[in-house]
């Protein structure tokens, strides 16, 4: 707010007309004494002039010699620059007219004077001294006029300092310090919490008004700002106390994930704690690979809210909630879906690890096949190729049962491989689809049949050690279709029922399969329903009706109120 008169302009415009009316004072006075120098100076060449009127007159009578020089120091003495002074415009013109009229006198004096008239001289002498008298009384009192006037100036003056002060004074008091006064008493009721007594002095128009105003606005949004406080405290409390709650439920999720095995029952326990703390009414995640936990029941008529589930710039799936508090748990769900990315993402860390060391485990149960027994059925197999050329021709019992034996040394050696093929199996990814899809690209290059994979099975749903027991099962299928169905097309599906239940098959447009076993000496089917057994499932065998062959896998785990 502009200021229509500051209080340091007024209180320096006072005392600059101070210091102004000082100044004035003392230079009238200084210049009214200055003029008066030569005053006294003047009054006395004045005087002198009556003296020497009466030494002519003398000298006339006595004709004296030096009456010439005498006269011309008379007229020197009229126009001395005391008495020339005279012709100013601050001198009086009775001053200035007695002097014309002395030197209109001396003119005719000196004439008569010339003509040695010293009759007339005697006789006009008295009045040309009473003239020369008037001029001296004229100059004494203008002379004490400028006494006078000076000493009336400084009266005036140091009268008009006094007034001027005490205006001064009376004006600091009533617009500086009678306000300050006032917010200084206005301070003091605030500090003691009274908010509903102004500060007066409003309509002053220099600092102070303005302060006062800004100084009641203040007041004001203070008193308000009082009356609110505790309203915002309250307010603050509760959202500190919420977001103790979130803390409290984000260190509980974070609890449910620090565990050894990280698998669904850890979602499943993080979902919980989510659902029971924000009251929401469905609360769901939906991994990358369509496997899904949720809580609650999902309502038509409500707003679905989503997030996707992110770690490392990868997609791991989405986290959706149905809530009445709409976008307000926004904030809190991208925490939780940040917790659940980073839990799926140590959760194929870990099946990836566990796979790798499993790997590791069966390649070198491998090698250790490799180097003792297959050293030892090749070098059977090589004795008994020498036997059967050490034993005579007609021999036809013996050659007989080397055949027997060589036949079943074979399979042996056929069988062994086989293992050692499945105890080579490397896998570089951790969930299931992409382990089975390289899996297939694999075995894409033994066959012109073409291999397709349809997989709905999360890898949520299987620990390391099943999953690899899975991808043996799927692959031993694939290859016995390979080797003996003859097929153009293998499908390989993975689905999970309403009620939790996995089925995983291996199907082909075939020969289809006769009795589901094996010849002797055969071990395949056999594992493969070991297999099973570890997955807690049932393997079966089944022709569909439009030809081929199924092998299916059926198993379950543990995850309650899960569904696809």
């Amino acid at each position: 707010m502009t200021v229509k008169r500051p209080v340091s302009r007024s209180l320096a415009r006072a005392f600059f007309s101070i210091v102004l009316l000082s100044v004035l004072t003392s230079a009238i006075a200084l210049l009214t004494l200055a003029s008066s120098q030569r005053d006294a100076e003047a009054i006395n060449i004045a005087g002198s002039l009556r003296m020497q009127s009466y030494r002519l007159g003398y000298e006339m009578q006595r004709a004296s010699p030096d009456l010439n020089t005498h006269r011309q120091a008379w007229q020197q003495t009229l126009s001395a620059p005391a008495l020339q002074s005279l012709d100013r415009w601050y001198v009086p013109d009775d001053v200035k007219q007695r002097y014309q009229q002395l030197h209109l006198a001396w003119q005719e004096m000196d004439a008569q004077i010339a003509k040695g008239d010293g009759a007339w001289y005697q006789a006009h002498i008295q009045g040309f001294v009473g003239r020369i008298d008037a001029f001296v009384l004229a100059l004494q009192h203008y002379t004490e006029h400028k006494i006078r006037l000076v000493i009336l100036i400084s009266l005036i003056g140091g009268l008009g300092i006094l007034l001027l002060s005490l205006y001064t004074l009376r004006r600091i008091r009533r617009e500086v310090v009678a306000p300050l006064n006032h917010l200084v008493a206005a301070s003091e009721r605030i500090e003691q919490g009274i908010f509903d007594t102004p500060a007066p002095n409003t309509d002053l128009p220099n600092e102070l008004g303005n302060l006062s105003r800004a100084f009641n606005h203040m007041s004001g949004e203070l008193h308000t700002l009082y009356r609110s406080l505790e309203q915002s405290v309250a307010e603050k409390t509760r959202h500190l106390n919420e977001a103790h709650q979130q803390l409290e439920m984000l260190f509980k999720c974070s609890q449910a994930l620090n565990t050894g095995q990280i698998d669904s029952h850890c979602f499943r326990h993080i979902l919980q704690i989510v659902h029971e703390y924000t009251q929401m009414n469905y609360l769901a995640l939906r991994t990358s690979d369509d496997w899904q936990l949720f809580e609650g029941a999902e309502s038509p008529d409500m707003p679905m809210q989503n997030l996707p589930v992110v770690m490392q710039e990868t997609l791991y799936g989405e986290l959706r909630w149905q809530s009445d508090a709409g976008a307000a748990l926004t904030p809190l769900m991208k925490s939780v879906a940040t917790m659940l990315g980073r839990g799926l993402y140590f959760n194929q860390a870990q099946k990836h690890y566990q796979q790798l060391l499993l790997m590791e485990e069966r390649a070198t149960i491998a090698r250790e096949l490799h180097d003792s027994l297959a050293q030892v059925l090749s070098y059977l197999r090589i004795q008994l190729t020498l036997l059967k050329h050490a034993v005579p021709e007609e021999n036809a019992s013996a050659h007989g049962i080397i055949s027997d034996f060589s036949r079943e040394l074979n399979n042996a050696w056929r069988q062994l491989r086989e293992l050692l093929t499945t105890f080579r199996l490397t896998l570089n990814h951790a969930n299931l689809p992409g382990a089975l899809q390289e899996s297939l690209d694999s075995l894409q290059s033994q066959t012109r049949a073409k291999l397709v994979l349809d997989c709905r099975l999360s890898s949520l749903a299987l620990d390391a050690q099943k999953q690899v027991h899975l991808l043996q099962i799927v692959r031993e299928a694939v290859l016995n279709a390979i080797k003996h169905a003859e097929a153009s097309e293998i499908t390989v599906s993975c689905v999970t029922a309403p009620d939790g239940t996995h089925s995983v098959s291996v199907r082909d447009n075939g020969i289809g399969i006769g009795e589901a076993s094996e010849p002797p000496g055969h071990y395949g089917l056999n594992i493969m329903r070991e297999r099973a057994d570890r997955l807690g499932g049932t393997l079966h065998f089944s022709q569909p009706p439009n030809g081929g062959t199924q092998v299916t896998v059926t198993f379950s785990t543990p995850m309650p109120a899960a569904g696809k």
